[in-house]
């Protein structure tokens, strides 16, 4: 069995290659819903190069290695399966100059399915899946390589949460566009893939004074949608945030030579509950428990002004993935036809697509007259009723039920209210006005890209 996916990118074939021989290009192209874990990289993509994966299928654990088996630079590289869920695999990344600002990536996949005619019964099913897979992987390569800015300077940089939901997504990322990226971690770290060790509830880290941090972005918070929000628990929450990013300001500050810009992560929740009122950067903070650990989040940050950091927070809304958040606690129920909206449905949800996270970063990063609050939101929010019966749609799922405000503050008490039941219609002044370039504005079509759902593409 075979499948062949060509996509024409406009970028030269130098560049085209190059992205694929950074460090995170494999993460980079891992869509979201796969459940696949990189355990080994021996090296780049040159012969000989072993990679171990684990993959998990129905939930089950399958090891999968492979060896990369052939190399001709700006032409192709090749791997092979070694041992995994296949009978064979064979990959031949092909890489195709038309001209000197465009080119073609080819990729075309030889394989036979494990279990014999048994196995084959599945066939137009994996031939399904593969396509969603690289319909994901070419979109993603396409949309880094021609929508990313040509004229920046590789930064290193700085990044707290990195194996969060969003920094597993941004790291790679950030790796792919060239920049070299130190992650800060709390256990025994691996200086030889760029892990520093800190603690922040015992005030630890020591960072080389020799190794020159260009920026810091700092995505640490205990998730704030799981169970009641006990006394004990609110502490955490604040605590959780505050204590990370007092530490990093201060640390940073300190430094010979400080960070040129430091992102720290906030919420919409800032804003509390707006109704129908579209909230901007310049709205207020609201009165909620999670308003107030925004603002306790946003003021630790704002120490580092002092020190001559530009200091951006980044109020992110409701972040579209099914690998952590909202969406991956929906698809399941969703998929077995539960799709519910909650109360009326007429409470704003203020969305962004995971692309457009990390590019929206990327351009603040680079982009020296953004400070301060910048809310990361698509343009169009929409309420809970559109959000729950698009998803329905994507998923080609019913949504027939409805979860009564009652029994969310019954089941959830104050987490419940102020995370499902109140309603944050938030614009992205900043970036609009900063000539950000939204990859996904339509809540359906950034739904489908995030879930592979593309119909009949592919």
């Amino acid at each position: 069995m075979e499948y062949k996916k060509e996509t024409r990118i406009s970028t030269d074939i130098e560049q085209l290659f190059r992205w694929h021989e950074r460090k995170g290009a494999v993460s980079r192209l891992t869509p979201p819903w796969v459940s696949l874990k990189l355990v080994n990289h021996s090296g780049g993509i040159e012969t000989g190069t072993q990679v171990h994966f684990i993959l998990k299928i129905f939930g089950i654990p399958f090891v999968w290695q492979a060896e990369h088996i052939d190399y001709k630079k700006n032409i192709l590289f090749r791997d092979q399966q070694t041992k995994g869920p296949f009978k064979s695999w064979i990959h031949t990344h092909g890489f195709e100059k038309l001209s000197d600002t465009e080119s073609l990536m080819v990729d075309h996949v030889r394989y036979q399915l494990p279990f014999g005619i048994f196995g084959r019964m599945f066939g137009p099913l994996s031939r399904k899946d593969m396509a969603r897979i690289f319909t994901f992987r070419h979109r993603v390569l396409k949309d880094d390589l021609e929508q990313m800015p040509g004229n920046f300077h590789p930064m290193t940089i700085l990044v707290s949460g990195a194996s969060g939901t969003i920094g597993s997504a941004l790291v790679p990322f950030l790796m792919t566009c060239g920049h070299r990226v130190i992650r800060l971690v709390r256990r025994k770290p691996d200086p030889s893939n760029d892990e520093v060790f800190w603690d922040p509830d015992q005030g630890i880290l020591d960072l080389d004074e020799d190794l020159g941090i260009d920026a810091v972005i700092n995505l640490n918070g205990l998730d704030i949608s799981r169970g009641r929000w006990t006394d004990d628990q609110k502490d955490k929450i604040i605590q959780s945030r505050t204590r990370p990013t007092a530490l990093l300001i201060k640390k940073m500050s300190q430094r010979a030579v400080t960070p040129k810009v430091f992102l720290s992560s906030s919420a919409i929740g800032y804003y509390g509950h707006g109704g129908e009122r579209l909230l901007t950067e310049a709205d207020s903070c609201g009165d909620r428990f999670i308003s107030g650990v925004c603002r306790e989040w946003e003021d630790a940050s704002r120490v580092g002004n002092a020190s001559g950091m530009r200091v951006v927070q980044l109020r992110i809304g409701i972040v579209l993935t099914p690998a952590g958040g909202a969406v991956e606690r929906m698809v399941f129920p969703f998929l077995l036809g539960l799709g519910t909206k909650v109360s009326r449905g007429d409470q704003y949800m203020s969305w962004i697509s995971m692309e457009d996270t990390l590019g929206s970063i990327h351009h603040i990063l680079f982009n020296e007259d953004i400070k301060g609050p910048v809310n990361l939101t698509a343009p169009n929010p929409v309420t809970n009723k559109v959000f729950t019966t698009t998803l329905a749609r994507v998923l080609n799922r019913p949504a027939w039920f409805t979860l009564p405000s009652f029994v969310v503050r019954l089941l959830w008490g104050q987490m419940g209210e102020e995370t499902l039941l109140d309603s944050a219609r938030v614009a992205p002044q900043a970036l609009a006005e900063t000539g950000y370039q939204f990859r996904f504005t339509g809540i359906e079509n950034a739904l489908r890209h995030a879930l592979g759902r593309y119909g009949d593409e592919g």
